[in-house]
């Protein structure tokens, strides 16, 4: 029996991690979940999975929880960062999965690290941002970092055991987003209402305003360097509007290996959850006795200015990456809130980057210090 700690358990990845349990009851057990707000989720879910070890980001949200009657008898609450750090520690737990939008999530993982306990990373901001020190603790903890992203889960599965020598070319497919066939002109009129769609994926608000720009795929480039030692120059993108190849790995000798699976994250959170196992699908896999379309094309870096400001920020490295995610998430904050049009998205993140020297970090102060003052700068000039 795998125990298993759930940070973000309400959100979509929560939602959907929550069915590959369901369907791998005997092998998979839900020892402790966090939420940022959601309380009477939580007390669903914990009522569900008998769960003691309840996290609660929100302070006033933990305080109603607590008195709510509706959380069994001995049930644990962890309150604030410090709280989901302690949870993120916890000593039953053999895997902690980290699906909390945005870099909440970020010293919880590095506590579980510390703990010994492997890792299934979602929320790519972990490693955006402070992936030099993630990647270095897992190496001394001898701990593993799995990839939830189907992007990365599928670049994971593809490289399989090959030396990293091997590796000629990563190649991450993009769906495109909800404007991938509008033009510029239309698209001076987007509202939160048209971004908030996605053709194939279901997300979180922020998430899917991300895929709409692209910036979600700027920040899954990043995110590769860390995880797999590939400059960002042999990193390639690819729009594949069906969402069936999620992604490819191109090796020297020229072969090239493509990871297929429907447009569900149970996929990649399943091979998370059993790595290094394969067990039966949660939901049905691709039936190839009907037909199958598999298109690709180029993205169009003047559309999607976020992609581009993004591969400049990972072949620049040191924080340049940070402050673009920090500048990215006011942006899509305030965009949402109707404070910015859609198309200045990638404006302010552009200005925010002006704002700063590059520099190489040497300890995690200085990129949390450097996240905190990206934001507010991008705050002023909102």
């Amino acid at each position: 029996m795998k125990k298993i700690v759930l940070l973000g358990a309400t959100g979509s990845i929560g939602e959907n991690t929550l069915k590959v349990v369901d369907a791998h009851r005997e092998a998979l057990a839900i020892v402790g979940i966090a939420a940022k707000s959601r309380w009477e989720r939580l007390a669903t879910i914990a009522k569900k999975y008998q769960v003691k070890h309840v996290g609660i980001f929100d302070g006033n949200a933990a305080r109603a929880a607590a008195e709510s009657g509706l959380f069994a008898a001995g049930t644990r609450f962890y309150v604030g960062a410090e709280g989901l750090e302690a949870l993120a520690a916890l000593a039953d737990a053999d895997l902690v999965l980290t699906a909390v939008v945005g870099t909440l999530g970020l010293k919880p993982t590095l506590a579980a690290i510390e703990a010994g306990k492997d890792v299934a990373v979602a929320s790519k901001e972990i490693l955006v941002l402070a992936g030099k020190f993630v990647m270095a603790a897992a190496a001394r903890k001898g701990v593993k970092i799995l990839p939830v992203d189907s992007e990365h889960n599928a670049i994971f599965q593809c490289i399989g055991n090959e030396p990293s020598r091997a590796v000629d070319r990563i190649i991450l497919t993009a769906s495109g987003g909800v404007f991938r066939d509008w033009t510029l002109e239309a698209m001076t009129k987007i509202v939160p209402a048209d971004a908030l769609k996605n053709p194939n994926w279901d997300m979180g608000p922020k998430v899917t305003v991300d895929s709409s720009s692209m910036a979600n795929k700027g920040l899954e480039l990043i995110e590769a360097t860390w995880l797999f030692g590939v400059p960002a120059e042999r990193v390639d993108i690819v729009v594949h509007p069906q969402s069936v190849v999620h992604s490819m790995v191109k090796f020297l000798d020229g072969s090239v290996l493509a990871q297929l699976a429907p447009p569900s994250m149970t996929f990649p959170i399943q091979n998370c959850l059993f790595y290094p196992e394969r067990v039966p699908a949660t939901v049905p896999g691709l039936d190839f006795a009907g037909t199958l379309s598999l298109d690709f094309r180029q993205p169009d870096y003047q559309k999607y200015k976020c992609l581009r400001l993004a591969r400049e920020c990972a072949a620049a490295r040191g924080v340049a990456p940070a402050i673009f995610n920090a500048a990215n998430e006011v942006a899509v904050e305030a965009f949402l809130n109707r404070g910015l049009p859609y198309l200045q998205i990638p404006e302010l993140i552009e200005k925010v980057l002006g704002q700063f020297e590059n520099f190489e970090p040497v300890t995690l102060e200085e990129v949390l210090a450097l996240d905190a003052q990206a934001r507010e700068r991008a705050a002023a000039l909102l």
